[in-house]
């Protein structure tokens, strides 16, 4: 079944509110015998940046891994009942092509992977998968990558060089240039900056920022200013359910339940 995970444009009225990219509906996924999630329920919208927060084991970063279901690479992982739909797709119906899945929702990892490869090749590779040959659209594409991840300027002139070379924050930046490449509709983060320094997470950030204009984010961070920084709508996750969701200023500046207002303000966590 050849599926169409592209999602398509309409311009919203003003008086309606924002279109769904991802639907999760009444979610219980669970690793064996331990239930990691409980009837999660949200809407992710549209070209927003969506910050999932929460203490550790809570959840978030299990929630994020079954939106590409990277989580079929565990062997006991499963969905106990529920749906998540992406363009009105359930992705788990055993007609999707999870190939297909994940180049329309890239994900960048916690840790920064680049390959043993040149700064081109790390961006080319995906291309290369599908099949693309043609150097010049190679060449394009691995500079409009780099230009989209704010890395160009600094790499331009050693694009043969190894990736390994680079530092912390260019990795990270590279394997975001990476996941443009095949261009996908969203993009996933599962704690981008926990592992760089204050300047390399500031740029991460600052591109988070651009990359919203074109592109629907889910962030998962335990830095809850961070979250505040980057974020439009904040989940908060507490033992594996959704305790609150709504715009980050209100989970920030008047949360509706104690468990969010506790948290936020640092009493636990």
């Amino acid at each position: 079944m050849n599926v169409n995970f592209d999602i398509q444009e309409k311009q919203a009225q003003p008086t309606k509110p924002p279109k769904p990219v991802i639907k999760t509906k009444d979610l219980d996924f669970a690793y064996g015998d331990s239930q990691a999630l409980f009837n999660i329920s949200m809407d992710i919208f549209k070209k927003e940046v969506t910050a999932f927060i929460g203490p550790s084991g809570c959840g978030k970063s299990t929630l994020l891994r079954c939106f590409n279901r990277m989580n079929d690479l565990i062997n006991s992982a499963n969905i106990k009942k529920g749906t998540i739909r992406i363009s009105d797709i359930d992705i788990y119906n055993k007609d999707v092509d999870v190939i297909e899945l994940r180049k329309h929702v890239g994900m960048v990892f916690q840790k920064s992977n680049p390959f043993p490869k040149s700064i081109y090749e790390n961006i080319a590779y995906g291309m290369r998968i599908q099949g693309v040959k043609k150097r010049s659209e190679l060449d394009e594409t691995v500079e409009s990558s780099l230009r989209g991840a704010a890395l160009w300027d600094e790499v331009k002139d050693r694009l043969n060089k190894s990736a390994l070379g680079l530092s912390g924050g260019q990795q990270q930046r590279l394997c975001i240039a990476r996941t443009l490449a095949v261009k996908p509709k969203i993009i996933l983060m599962d704690e981008p900056c926990s592992a760089l320094d204050p300047v390399a997470t500031a740029k991460v950030e600052e591109l988070i920022h651009k990359l919203k204009k074109n592109y629907t984010i889910v962030v998962v961070t335990h830095n809850m200013q961070q979250a505040a920084r980057v974020s439009d709508r904040t989940a908060f996750f507490y033992l594996g359910r959704l305790v609150e969701y709504e715009t980050t200023e209100q989970i920030f500046m008047n949360p509706k339940n104690s468990k969010t207002e506790a948290y936020v303000s640092g009493r636990f966590g």
